[in-house]
């Protein structure tokens, strides 16, 4: 069955222990954990620290997506930190292939990230290595996003590469995804929904997860 992630990066920060405890409650699978270095992207989020400061607050999986240039620098802070999985971006680092083995060495799930103009062609020579392939389907950067419509059809050609590949990387999607595109992210061969602004504005945040998992039921 598709999980959801809320991505912690549309929470209050005010109340971040909280606003995890509630994320744990709501019955989530995972929890994405954004970090962003106002250089590849223009805002400045969390480091470290703060990742080990609500580690105690839930025992879900914690998701780390480097939006970062030269990932491979916070690879063992973050590992250190209690990251389950750390993500990294195609476009931010030179040596993807030994970036991976470096998240894989510290015991942690390794992702690769794919902003929305990117190629598939990409991964040909590390799809094996990763256990996480991560479509961006916005611009990374600004959270509120619309979902870009023709990130389906790459999520669809990933699907079958992976599948023709015997892979086992899960396919994550962030960016825009709520009821309104949950249907359409799930049919198209996501695993995992990112969600944020939608989840935290969602009333019932339950609910919301519910029937994100049923495809969007409105």
């Amino acid at each position: 069955m598709v999980q959801v992630a809320p991505s912690i990066l549309a929470a209050d920060f005010a109340k971040l222990g909280q606003e995890v405890t509630m994320i744990h409650e709501s019955g989530a699978d995972r929890i994405h954990f954004d970090v962003m270095d106002g250089q590849y992207v223009p805002e400045i989020s969390f480091g470290p620290g703060v990742l080990s400061a609500i580690r105690g607050y839930s025992d879900l999986p914690m998701d780390v997506h480097l939006m970062v240039r030269e990932p491979e620098r916070h690879i063992a802070a973050f590992a250190r930190a209690g990251a389950d999985s750390i993500t990294v971006h195609v476009e931010t680092t030179s040596h993807l292939d030994r970036t991976l083995r470096e998240i894989k060495a510290f015991g942690k799930q390794a992702g690769v990230s794919l902003n929305p103009a990117t190629s598939l062609s990409t991964l040909d020579y590390v799809l094996s290595l990763a256990d996480i392939v991560l479509i961006m389907s916005v611009n990374p950067g600004y959270g509120g996003q619309a979902y870009i419509p023709g990130m389906s059809d790459k999520i669809m050609l990933l699907k079958k590469r992976i599948l023709a590949a015997f892979g086992a990387a899960k396919i994550h999607v962030d960016g825009g995804i709520g009821l309104s595109s949950a249907e359409t992210v799930i049919n198209a061969g996501a695993d995992v929904l990112i969600s944020g602004s939608a989840f935290f504005t969602s009333p019932d945040k339950k609910t919301f997860i519910k029937n994100m998992k049923m495809g969007g039921v409105l």
